[in-house]
């Protein structure tokens, strides 16, 4: 049998989220015989005229059966021939939108439903949108309500046209549309005789089908730590689950953010020693030596995870208060929690169309791009990279509600370069750090005024004591072989340099010294001289000026160079 999936339902209010589980669940012969005849009876009264609600197999509370919607995420499992499955059914309406978000947080394939009749809806985006945020990297599209039409092709492809255009605008990469009619099964746990153009897969064909594995053995390995575990004297063991590669008994460790180094003693799976423990295992592992670890450290097999104390994240606003700027959270990241400020909201999300709006605060449901700084230093990643290092969410310190969740998407490190940084690019320098001439020992010294890494969409500075550059220049990183894109003052993108193509702009190395580069012919020479393995300082004196956009600065005198 196929691994267990874990998928979940989502789209607009109304659209049959709940009838669709529920055929699924009725149909595929997975009730037991009192819950079938408490269905058919609860049906009787229900609002289908006496059909069969399947509805009501999944809205469990009196409010939900009351008013027709789904208010709570309902989880249910169940299993076919070919697979088992969890599934969380999640609300549609907007006002529990956050109910949505949580059942999400735990799916590998979406099923974002569409009432045919009424298309791609504000929620269904905002659904999607959500779905994505987190991780989801499958979705299923179910056009339903195919009865209403009359099961007609033409209003479905018409849909099929919204969903391509939505999936575009979001980037999703694995979808999946069908034709259904919860109501009457039509392609749910069967091919549809009403619908015969249609050539694929039911919705249960497709899910027994879907491969959601991500091959992560050869990944580096890390394990947020939960929980020192020290029974005696003798003992003292550090458990969490593997998220990511494999470790083995006598490999060399790296604790993080201390640093320190230490050899695998043992490992406990359970109550066994085990040589070897993979990914999504918990685990014990005990080292040879005393480290300093606790609740929140990082052990792993490299120094490659970023240690910061400010990211930038997305996040949904779950929060019955508007967002404060300036207001201190508990964050949770990982396993870590430790207070956190919202700093700055860079910009809020039109879910609609996905403009992005300046704005000094946001409400409930609302997706916005925000600065976040931590009290203390924490092991973060993208949320791409690694899921359960890029994932938080804020808490509110008074009433202990999670007032929002998101994902991590921009870092900035400590102690460390790049200054410049977009996927597996990264340049270092010291472009924006000012000089000074210390007299009293007759040298130079360089002074940053913060150690920052710029990403694209990043504003940059233009000027300084000691630099002024142009609103548009491109920067150029021999070592790095990659260039800089500046354009009115920001980072416009990041580029290998086999990528970069010269158009007359003005163009500087990473320390902010002007290149004599006017010509394409010239830029050839340039990387020409650097490609022959020319001496760096000839091809410096050779190409670099100091004086054009740099000077040395003491107090209130300039002192050119």
């Amino acid at each position: 049998m196929v691994r267990l999936l874990k998928f979940i339902t989502c789209g607009s209010v109304d659209d049959g989220k709940s009838t669709l589980i529920g055929n699924i669940l009725y149909n595929s012969k997975l009730l037991y015989a009192d819950q079938e005849e408490a269905l058919i009876l609860d049906s009787k009264v229900g609002s289908r005229g006496g059909a069969i609600d399947y509805s009501l197999l999944l809205d469990g509370l009196m409010a939900e059966r009351e008013q027709g919607i789904t208010i709570d995420v309902a989880y249910r499992y169940f299993t076919t021939n070919k697979r088992s499955f969890i599934v969380a059914d999640t609300p549609g309406h907007e006002e529990y939108t956050r109910n949505m978000a949580v059942g999400a947080s735990f799916a590998e394939v979406a099923i974002l439903l569409l009432d045919v009749t009424k298309g791609v809806l504000v929620q269904t985006r905002r659904h999607a949108r959500i779905c994505s945020m987190v991780g989801i990297r499958h979705f299923i599209f179910a056009v339903n309500k195919m009865d209403l039409a009359k099961y007609s092709e033409e209003k479905f492809n018409k849909i099929v046209n919204e969903v391509k255009e939505l999936a575009k605008e979001l980037e999703l990469e694995n979808i999946k549309i069908i034709p259904v009619s919860a109501t009457e099964g039509d392609n749910v746990t069967k091919k549809s005789e009403n619908m015969d153009w249609y050539k694929g897969e039911s919705i249960i064909e497709y899910l027994e089908i879907v491969d959601v594995t991500e091959n992560n053995e050869n990944s580096d390995f890390y394990i947020p730590i939960q929980r020192v575990c020290r029974p005696n004297h003798e003992f003292r063991g550090f458990q969490g689950q593997i998220e990511s590669g494999i470790i083995r008994t006598g490999e060399e460790i790296t604790v993080l953010p201390s640093n320190e180094t230490a050899t695998v003693k043992t490992i406990l799976n359970g109550d066994k020693n085990v040589e070897e423990a993979f990914s999504g295992q918990a685990v014990t592992i005990q080292l040879d030596k005393e480290v300093d670890v606790s609740r929140g450290s990082v052990i792993t097999k490299n120094k490659n995870l970023p240690v910061a104390k400010s990211v930038e994240a997305v996040l949904l606003w779950m929060d019955d208060d508007k967002l404060t700027v300036g207001k201190e959270y508990l964050a949770k990241l990982g396993t870590k929690k430790l207070s956190a400020i919202l700093k700055e909201i860079v910009y809020k999300i039109d879910v609609n169309t996905g403009e992005k709006i300046e704005t000094q605060s946001i409400t409930k449901n609302e997706i916005a791009f925000c600065k976040i700084e931590f009290s203390d230093k924490v092991i973060v990643d993208l949320f791409k990279k690694n899921k359960a290092l890029g994932e938080l969410i804020l808490i509110d310190r008074l009433s202990h509600q999670t007032a929002a969740a998101g994902v991590v998407e921009n870092i900035d490190t400590i102690g460390e370069k790049p200054y410049f940084e977009k996927d597996d690019i990264k340049i270092d320098g010291y472009i924006f750090e000012e000089l000074y001439f210390d007299f009293e020992n007759a040298r130079m010294s360089k002074e940053g005024t913060k150690e920052k890494t710029y990403h694209v969409g990043d504003e940059v500075p233009q000027k300084g004591d000691s630099f002024e550059y142009p609103q548009y220049y491109d920067i150029i990183s021999l070592e790095s072989e990659a260039a800089v894109l500046v354009r009115n003052c920001k980072i416009f993108d990041i580029v290998k340099l086999e990528d970069y193509h010269f158009t007359g702009l003005p163009i500087l190395d990473t320390a902010g010294f002007g290149l004599q580069i006017k010509t394409r012919e010239d830029m050839k020479n340039y990387l020409l001289d650097y490609n022959q393995n020319v001496n760096k300082v000839e091809i410096h004196k050779k190409w670099a000026k100091f004086e054009t956009y740099r000077r040395v600065v003491s107090g209130d005198n300039f002192y050119m160079i």
